[in-house]
């Protein structure tokens, strides 16, 4: 389970300090966090969908996923303010770099015609995007269990400054970017 937090430690790190010569080991990047949040279109009819994809993300992420809530009232999505529209879960410490582990692992490989993520996904600020359109490509879920398929993003929050700096985080936990 801390296979990855100790490769961190032995193995990125110290390719982090040389590459980018930080003169102090405060300043390596490292990942913060991890949410991974799914939305429920048809969460406001059907309240057994909410529960299944908390359920679901509960199973891939190993603890409590919790409901989102509408910001804002849109009436041409008959949406109220304050209704359940999703779930998210937020994985910090072990459980993180267990996920990640699995993620980069055993899922994305599973992926159908899989070349690799986008390396573009990232926001300016040293945090990466993923979207995933199924969430069967997780062996912890069981296929005939499942009563839809849906997707989910999932965010790398990094403490690095720079893209080009988080990429290269990434890369060296095992991400397998495309070419």
């Amino acid at each position: 389970m801390a296979r990855l937090r100790d490769m961190y430690k032995a193995e990125v790190a110290p390719a982090l300090m040389k590459k980018f010569e930080y003169k102090s080991p405060m300043q390596i990047p490292k990942l913060d966090k991890i949410v991974i949040n799914c939305g429920v279109g048809d969460a406001k009819e059907n309240s057994k969908a909410l529960d299944a994809v908390i359920g679901d993300l509960t199973i891939i992420a190993g603890q409590k996923a919790v409901p989102t809530y509408a910001k804002k009232s849109v009436a041409n999505f008959k949406l109220r303010q304050g209704m359940k529209i999703g779930a998210k879960v937020t994985l910090r410490g072990d459980r993180m770099y267990e996920f990640v582990d699995r993620l980069f692992n055993f899922a994305l490989p599973r992926v159908r015609d899989f070349k690799g993520i986008n390396p573009n996904a990232f926001d300016g600020r040293g945090n990466y995007a993923l979207g995933l359109k199924e969430q069967l490509i997780f062996p912890e879920i069981e296929y005939d269990k499942v009563d839809k398929i849906r997707g989910m993003d999932i965010c790398f929050v990094t403490t690095a400054n720079t893209d080009e700096e988080a990429r290269e985080l990434l890369k060296l936990m095992g991400a397998p970017f495309a070419n």
